[in-house]
C-alpha cells in the first residue's frame, strides 16, 4: 500500500468548502491537475463519474463515502494494473478554522510496485489543490 496526506487550515467555512466538493462542475477550477470531471448522479454513495487528468486517458470512480460537511471518499478501481486508487477528502472544525485534509492511498496486489511511481505525481499536485480551494472558498465567503 502507498498513501499521501496533506492538510491545511483555513479561514474558509465547511458549508462553501462542501458546495465546492459537491459540484463537480467546479473541480477544474480548484484542482489544477484535472482537465475534467463529471458525476452521474448526487453526489452520494454508489453515484459514479469520471475524471480526467491533466494528459490522461478518463478515470472512471464510484463515491464510497459520503458524510456532508465532513468527509467524502471516492475510489477507482484500475484491475488491469492490480490497483485501487483512493482519494479521501475531510474537513474538520479546528479552533483557527477549518482544517483541509486530501489523501490518497494506492492498494492492490500491485501496490507496492505501482504506487510510488503513480503516487508521485498526485503527492507533487496535492498540495497545490488544496491550497486552491481553500482559496476559491474564500474567494466566494468575502467576494
Amino acid at each position: 500500500m502507498w498513501t499521501f496526506e496533506h492538510s491545511i487550515v483555513t479561514q474558509a467555512k465547511k458549508e462553501t468548502i462542501w458546495a465546492l466538493y459537491s459540484d463537480m462542475r467546479t473541480w477544474t477550477a480548484w484542482d489544477a491537475g484535472i482537465e475534467g470531471a463529471e458525476l452521474h448522479g448526487p453526489f452520494e454513495v454508489g453515484t459514479t463519474g469520471w475524471l480526467q487528468p491533466e494528459g490522461q486517458e478518463r478515470l472512471a470512480f464510484e463515491l464510497v463515502e459520503v458524510m456532508p460537511m465532513q468527509r467524502f471518499s471516492d475510489l477507482t478501481r484500475l484491475p488491469e494494473a492490480g490497483i485501487e486508487i483512493r482519494f479521501a477528502h475531510t474537513l474538520e472544525t479546528v479552533n483557527e478554522g477549518t482544517r483541509i485534509t486530501h489523501r490518497v492511498t494506492i492498494d492492490g496486489p500491485n501496490a507496492d510496485e505501482l504506487g510510488p511511481a503513480i503516487g508521485a505525481g498526485m503527492a507533487e499536485g496535492i498540495p497545490q489543490t488544496v491550497a486552491s480551494l481553500a482559496a476559491l472558498a474564500l474567494r466566494m465567503e468575502h467576494p
